[in-house]
């Protein structure tokens, strides 16, 4: 599987797991810690459990698995670490707090693929 399909994968699982202002962040040259950073809100530790589930299941479905997850029992900001994708999912009031979009702002951001129903 590609970083583009990974990433695809991830933004999709993201979507149909309602997730909230979802972003992806190039950091390929920026650092080395991986290639993008997807970002994204829930709006409960039930909502963000179950959009790192339905990521880690639809990666699972294609034989990727995450090399690390941190924060899944708090439920406050779920880390998934895919080698070259990073998935930060966050309540908003974290998010906020952190401003990893800001911590980023000289990253180019990536433009979101919509699904065809969704565009449709």
């Amino acid at each position: 599987m590609t970083t583009a399909d990974k990433l695809q994968g991830i933004i999709t699982a993201a979507e149909e797991g309602k997730a909230e202002l979802i972003e992806t962040i190039d950091i390929q040259e920026k650092t080395h810690l991986a290639d993008y950073f997807v970002l994204c809100s829930g709006n409960s530790d039930v909502h963000i459990r179950a959009i790192s589930d339905r990521i880690q299941d639809a990666l699972g479905d294609t034989g990727i698995k995450s090399k690390r997850i941190e924060g899944y029992t708090q439920a406050v900001w779920i880390l998934l670490d895919y080698g070259d994708v990073v998935v930060h999912i966050m309540r908003e009031e974290e998010r906020e707090r952190y401003k990893l979009e800001e911590l980023w702002k000289s990253t180019p951001k990536l433009e979101q693929k919509r699904s065809e129903e969704e565009a449709g």
